[in-house]
């Protein structure tokens, strides 16, 4: 092979997970999910029960998610905890060759404020993974019997904040153009701000009686649901004091009774990898366009 063609040639590596040699320390972040105990992953729920060290926020994440831990394990709130508290008991892990399940409330890669973390770990030379934990956003779609894609609808959903707080946003990062895409958005960390959430969203293109989701404490025993138009979003959340611990759905395809199109994953004449399909069926999809 010539030296030009190996220039060529794409540079790739696979993504997995440390191999832990036995009896070295590791640190699990754990997706806790958005708060009730039995969101969480079977296999969050192993490590907690495994884990030496369970560092958890008693101000996120629910005492039962961390309740069932062996008796020796040792539990670190880390509630009022800054990262140089929390990063003895990484050096314990290395040290000690013990498990440390750190606990994050939804799921540790939305808003987790795990890169920080992992990049001490990787300092420190401890090996780290996480598992995934249902988002407060996927919480909320569910409790509303709501699917955020609906074809010709909405095939987009945009995680996003709103621009202004205490933590920068990226300058191209703002609600009004995302707004623009006129997609389903899920908006985190903004309920406090709730007047120029509304502002933004309308300047940015969304009708005034764009259908929106507000759930507060989603899955919490004091979980308030409420539904209303984009133009009463502020009023609504002022009247019901939601300044924290609170996710906005907002889109089209979150109607109460959308206008859904079949989609042709299920037409008997959609052909596909597992299923031929119908000739009538399929024909008269081509009809409309669509490819069998």
């Amino acid at each position: 092979m010539s030296s030009e063609s190996m220039n060529n040639e794409p540079e790739y590596r696979v993504v997995k997970n440390t191999e832990v040699p036995e009896g070295a320390g590791k640190v699990v972040f754990v997706g806790a999910g958005p708060g009730a105990p039995d969101l969480i992953t079977v296999r969050g729920a192993r490590v907690i029960a495994e884990a030496d060290i369970i560092i958890w926020a008693s101000s996120l994440v629910s005492p039962e998610i961390v309740a069932d831990h062996k008796e020796t394990a040792e539990l670190i709130d880390s509630a009022t905890a800054s990262l140089e508290d929390i990063t003895p008991a990484y050096e314990r892990a290395r040290d000690e060759g013990l498990l440390v399940a750190r606990v994050h409330t939804g799921d540790p890669a939305i808003y987790g404020a795990t890169a920080e973390q992992r990049q001490i770990l990787d300092k420190l030379g401890v090996a780290h993974e996480s598992i995934p934990g249902v988002s407060a956003f996927s919480a909320a779609a569910a409790r509303s019997n709501v699917e955020i894609t609906l074809p010709e609808v909405a095939q987009s959903l945009i995680l996003t904040r709103l621009e202004g707080g205490r933590t920068p946003m990226p300058a191209k990062e703002t609600v009004r153009e995302f707004a623009a895409h006129g997609t389903t958005m899920a908006l985190y960390l903004s309920a406090a701000r709730n007047k120029v959430l509304q502002e933004e969203l309308l300047a940015g293109g969304y009708a005034p009686d764009t259908p929106v989701i507000i759930g507060h404490q989603v899955s919490w025993p004091d979980e308030v649901m409420l539904r209303c138009q984009l133009k009463d979003l502020s009023q609504v959340m002022k009247e019901h004091k939601f300044w924290k611990h609170t996710v906005i759905l907002v889109g089209p395809a979150l109607a109460e009774k959308p206008m859904v199109k079949r989609s042709h994953l299920y037409h008997p004449g959609f052909r596909h990898e597992y299923r031929e399909a119908e000739p009538q069926a399929a024909a008269e999809l081509a009809e409309k366009g669509a490819q069998a």
